[in-house]
């Protein structure tokens, strides 16, 4: 992701990585979906549709992808600035990974998806920005969206409980502005309300004996 460079460039990058690898694109053609990465800009959340736009400095650029590697789903986000970023992007992509590393943290058996959420909304509040809470995680395992959800607020000690085995996609959404959310007329694209940038991480992740085994971590 660099200044110059086309949204639909980077999907056509992701398409022909992910084939390589003898995986195929989870998100392509899945509800009607037209492309392989959802690619959202600046006060874009998620689910922007790659096309002709190009990527400027500033810009805060999130990148939502997934591959489907012999029938099991993998789901994951990351959030960069293009170029020369800022004090206030920064602390905005910090909190919102940190949110998610807080989340991780109590994917663990004996806990509740509840404390997961309450984990999420803890660390990012502590940082000065506040969850969107319109999306929300979710399993996932032979399907890309299966139960539960996994909300990125609310009590603790709440929500089913978490077994050995399970598989969930973990996925923070922040925006430097309020969390109130509308859709574009695409149909897919979701905006912060407030025009404010918004940042998303989400890791695939298995619940162990012991701390989370997390997917999708990039590889070497």
């Amino acid at each position: 992701v660099e200044p110059g460079i086309s949204t639909r460039e980077l999907d056509e990058i992701a398409l022909r990585e992910i084939k390589a690898l003898g995986a195929r694109p989870a998100f392509l053609g899945l509800y009607g979906f037209p492309a392989t990465v959802c690619i959202s800009i600046n006060e874009e959340i998620v689910h922007g549709i790659p096309g002709e736009r190009v990527v400027e400095s500033g810009d805060v650029v999130s990148l939502d992808c997934g591959a489907v590697v012999e029938g099991m789903y993998s789901d994951h986000a990351v959030t960069v600035v293009a170029g020369a970023g800022d004090g206030q992007k920064d602390r905005l992509l910090a909190a919102c990974l940190a949110g998610l590393s807080a989340g991780i943290e109590f994917a663990r058996p004996g806990n509740r998806v509840g404390d997961i959420s309450h984990a999420i909304e803890e660390r990012i509040t502590s940082l000065g920005f506040r969850p969107v809470r319109d999306y929300v995680g979710h399993g996932i395992g032979e399907q890309l969206h299966l139960p539960p959800d996994v909300p990125n607020f609310g009590p603790a000690g709440t929500g089913p409980l978490l077994t050995e085995g399970m598989c969930l996609a973990i996925e923070p959404m922040v925006t430097a502005g309020g969390p109130e959310t509308r859709t574009l007329d695409d149909g897919w694209t979701v905006v912060a309300r407030d025009g404010s940038p918004a940042a998303h991480f989400e890791h695939t992740v298995l619940i162990t004996s012991g701390a989370a085994e997390v997917i999708t971590v990039p590889g070497d």
